[in-house]
C-alpha cells in the first residue's frame, strides 16, 4: 500500500511486479499515473490486487522450489552502435556580372555642302547694266547644308546565362570507434572468455 498527498492522503494499492526501481529515496513503477489512479486507487485492495497477491505468493513458492534445482544470474553486456544522422545547410553560389567598357568604331556616311567659285563670262549680250558698283562692303550669304553625326546608346539583352540546379548524391565513409564488452569467469576452476 503507497499513501500520496500530506492532508487528504491518496491510497494506492499497486502489487509489487509493477515496481520499477528504488533508489533508496524513490520507488518508480511500470504504470501511467492515470493508470495507477483508475486501477489501484482505492480505500481498500481491490479483490483483483488479493488475487494477485496470491499468484505472487505460489509462483514464489514455485521459484523456491525450482532454485534448489539450478540459480541463474544475468550479467548483461553491452556494446556502443554507430548511430549516423544528416544535416543540410545552404551554400550559395555567387553569379557576378561586371561592366566592361570598350570602344567600338561604326563607319557612318555624312553628307555637307560646299562651294566652289568660278569665274566666266557674262553671259549677256550686252554687258551694260543699271545697277551701280556699290558704295562699302557688301556680304551675300549662300546657305550650306552639313549633316552631323549624332550618339546614343540603347541597351539591349545580348545573351541570356541559365543557371540550373540538381541533386548530386554520394557515399561518404563514416569511421568511428565503438566500445563493447567482453566476459571472463574466473575462479570456477576452469576459464571461460566469450
Amino acid at each position: 500500500m503507497l499513501k500520496k498527498g500530506l492532508l487528504n492522503k491518496e491510497k494506492f494499492y499497486i502489487p509489487r511486479d509493477q515496481v520499477e526501481s528504488y533508489d533508496g529515496d524513490t520507488l518508480r513503477f511500470r504504470i501511467s499515473e492515470e493508470e495507477a489512479k483508475s486501477k489501484y486507487m482505492g480505500e481498500s485492495p481491490p479483490s483483483s490486487l488479493t488475487r494477485e497477491s496470491d499468484d505472487l505468493t505460489a509462483r514464489r513458492t514455485r521459484s523456491a522450489a525450482d532454485r534448489t534445482k539450478v540459480e541463474e544470474t544475468t550479467v548483461p553486456v553491452t556494446e556502443e552502435r554507430l548511430g549516423v544522422s544528416k544535416s543540410q545547410f545552404t551554400r550559395e553560389a555567387i553569379i557576378t556580372k561586371t561592366p566592361v567598357t570598350e570602344t567600338k568604331t561604326v563607319q557612318v556616311p555624312v553628307t555637307h555642302e560646299e562651294i566652289s567659285v568660278e569665274r566666266r563670262p557674262a553671259s549677256r549680250a550686252t554687258t551694260a547694266t543699271s545697277d551701280t558698283p556699290i558704295e562699302s562692303e557688301q556680304e551675300i550669304r549662300v546657305p550650306l547644308k552639313q549633316e552631323q553625326v549624332q550618339v546614343t546608346k540603347q541597351p539591349y539583352v545580348k545573351e541570356e546565362v541559365a543557371v540550373k540546379k540538381k541533386p548530386v548524391t554520394e557515399t561518404k565513409t563514416i569511421s568511428d570507434q565503438v566500445t563493447s564488452e567482453q566476459v571472463r569467469v574466473e575462479g570456477t576452476g576452469r576459464e571461460y572468455e566469450e
